[in-house]
């Protein structure tokens, strides 16, 4: 109980610079982490000069990446809210839109203007609008895992915040990067510099957002339905 409070405390008291700081350290090594695994895969393709194939395995690891971020943003999302407000209305609410706007600004809309300040002729694609079949089951999921470990679990969410954001950022750098390669962003290692900076941003505003600042001000806006 004391760790529920303390946790809360610390939310309550950061700032939104203190909780980019702090999500800061993740995003670099997740980021990274994804820089090296698609390098690899890009000198698998060089060895067949098929840049064709590149673009159709970044592509499934994408939309992969894509839905899996849904389930951790939608998740992470009401555990933060459901620790300072008991209204499953606006916890459902929050945990349905938290997600469609956060991942298709990290996954989707900032990879793409990304590449277009680099000159690239990037393809937009945007999951929610062309694949929505696709993103229900794992947007359904992510919420019915986030009532239930925000409700029934409370001494667990601490720790499974902790685990949650580290995941989270992880796989929304994975989603990212994989979008600027299956939309056009073919020759990224030429310009691997201002990729990197440019995802380490691209990732940790929004998931920083969606975890934490946009949930935890929802719900202290209810007023009567702030815990305590």
């Amino acid at each position: 109980m004391h760790d529920n409070h303390s946790h809360s405390d610390h939310l309550h008291s950061h700032s939104l610079f203190d909780e980019l700081v702090c999500h800061l350290p993740y995003a670099v090594f997740a980021v990274a982490f994804g820089l090296g695994l698609l390098s690899f895969m890009s000198f698998l393709t060089f060895c067949s000069e098929d840049q064709r194939l590149l673009c159709r395995s970044a592509h499934v690891l994408f939309h992969s990446f894509h839905f899996m971020h849904i389930v951790f943003a939608a998740t992470g999302t009401l555990i933060t809210f459901l620790r300072f407000s008991k209204s499953t209305f606006q916890a459902l609410l929050v945990g349905i839109f938290s997600p469609v706007i956060f991942c298709s600004l990290s996954d989707n809309i900032l990879p793409y203007i990304g590449g277009r300040m680099l000159g690239v002729n990037m393809h937009f694609h945007m999951c929610f609008f062309t694949e929505l079949h696709n993103v229900l089951p794992f947007l359904f999921v992510g919420i019915i895992n986030g009532f239930i470990l925000g409700k029934y679990h409370a001494g667990d969410k601490g720790l499974y915040s902790l685990f949650s954001h580290a995941v989270h950022i992880l796989i929304s750098s994975l989603a990212s990067i994989f979008y600027l390669v299956s939309h056009g962003f073919t020759d990224w290692y030429t310009q691997i510099g201002f990729v990197f900076l440019f995802l380490i941003g691209a990732v940790v505003v929004p998931c920083t957002l969606s975890d934490v600042v946009i949930p935890m001000v929802l719900a202290r806006a209810g007023g009567g339905n702030e815990k305590h």
